[in-house]
């Protein structure tokens, strides 16, 4: 397994402390390994195996998992046989009805450290808030980063830029790099997991039964990746297709999906005036792999591809993203991590002075002190100006971005 240690590193200060640690993160992005890693950090600590103890509720191979006063009375023997602390891991828990309530007597009546794993964000939090008002502490897991992929066994032995050609049309699920899978192979896992997580995360846990036009909608954002829309836009264009859908209607279905961890809605900002502007969001995938299997043309459309891996590289650092607005031009991301800032320009090459004055341009008249960059494919560094110009592997496996 790939020592995950971004996230580790995030866990550890809260283990064995009384607090309920949440992953969530799209269905098959690695929470459940996530779980196993964290295992293994506490057996590296000195902590026994046999104070563990692991549920999955996606199975139904124990009455338990699908009972929540069971999986309680469950739980309960556990921490009788076993003296002193417990740790239990508690995967898939939205799987199980009731698990608010569950968890809540778990945390009062145990001596217990808690880690339990989700696919729908809004419902844990929502609901743990609701329950346990701050004994709770969120981390968001993500598909594997290119840094990630290049620990991967199949990929030993490959360049970097051959590593990258592969990443940007499948995409960081981790199973597709336990295996060396072929094309179609990888196509049709992505497509069940994106079908999966249609149906079941966001279409019967929102009661939509008009399918047809939720995959239509569905399939129009993940097309149109990082470029910006207006909710009136699109409900003009599927009236067009004589389909009728409000604003608000679109927007909840966008809602859904960021829920269920599956598209990311960005905002765009003033960077010079400072100011949130409510208009022309743009649309980011988790994973630009369930393009390439449901549409394709990730290679064709490799501006879009670039901008979104570097977008959710920033998520997966923590970072808080909006698309910037500096005068009559565009910043692709402004991101904010604590008291850090940067600027950044993602293009796929600078091929003509035009393209080099568009993407620094826009940067340059940014009047602040903060870092900037332009990540292209280039493998010649343009840097000038005070303007970073670097690689986007280079850019993706860095430790940490210069500020």
């Amino acid at each position: 397994m790939i020592k995950r240690n971004l996230y580790l590193e995030r866990i550890r200060p809260f283990m064995g402390k009384d607090i309920i640690k949440v992953l969530t993160g799209i269905r098959r992005c690695g929470k459940s390994i996530m779980l196993q890693l964290i295992q293994e950090d506490m057996l590296e600590a000195g902590i026994s195996k046999e104070q563990m103890f692991f549920i999955n509720f996606e199975t139904k191979s124990v009455d338990y998992v699908t009972n929540a006063d069971a999986a309680y009375q469950t739980i309960r023997k556990f921490s009788e046989e076993h003296k002193g602390k417990i740790y239990l891991f508690l995967d898939e828990i939205q799987e199980l009805e009731h698990w608010e309530t569950m968890l809540n007597s778990c945390i009062i009546d145990f001596d217990a450290d808690i880690y339990i794993t989700g696919s729908n964000a809004k419902m844990l939090s929502g609901e743990l808030a609701t329950y346990l008002g701050g004994r709770y502490v969120e981390f968001t897991i993500y598909p594997f980063s290119f840094s990630e992929i290049m620990q991967t066994e199949i990929m030993q032995g490959k360049t970097p830029a051959e590593a990258f050609r592969i990443y940007l049309v499948q995409g960081g699920m981790p199973f597709l790099y336990q295996f060396p899978f072929s094309g179609t192979d990888s196509r049709q896992y992505l497509e069940d997991i994106y079908s999966s997580i249609i149906l079941k995360d966001i279409a019967q846990r929102n009661h939509i039964r008009d399918m047809e036009l939720l995959k239509r909608i569905l399939l129009y954002f993940i097309t149109n990746i990082g470029n910006t829309f207006s909710a009136s836009n699109i409900a003009k264009y599927l009236k067009s297709e004589r389909r009728g859908l409000s604003p608000e209607t679109l927007y909840n279905y966008i809602d859904y999906c960021q829920t269920a961890c599956l598209l990311h809605l960005v905002q765009r900002e003033d960077v010079i005036g400072k100011k949130t502007l409510r208009f022309q969001e743009k649309i980011y995938i988790t994973d630009h792999g369930f393009r390439e299997s449901v549409y394709g043309h990730n290679l064709r459309d490799i501006n879009q591809i670039l901008e979104n891996i570097v977008y959710i590289e920033l998520k997966r650092r923590n970072y808080k993203i909006t698309v910037g607005k500096a005068a009559e031009t565009e910043v692709d991301f402004a991101a904010i991590r604590g008291n850090e800032k940067i600027y950044i320009q993602v293009c796929y090459l600078l091929a003509s002075a035009e393209t080099a004055e568009r993407e620094f341009g826009s940067l340059q008249r940014i009047p602040d002190n903060y870092s900037k960059y332009v990540v292209s494919m280039d493998e010649i560094d343009f840097s000038h100006d005070g303007i970073k110009h670097v690689n986007i592997r280079d850019f993706l496996t860095m430790d940490k971005y210069s500020l």
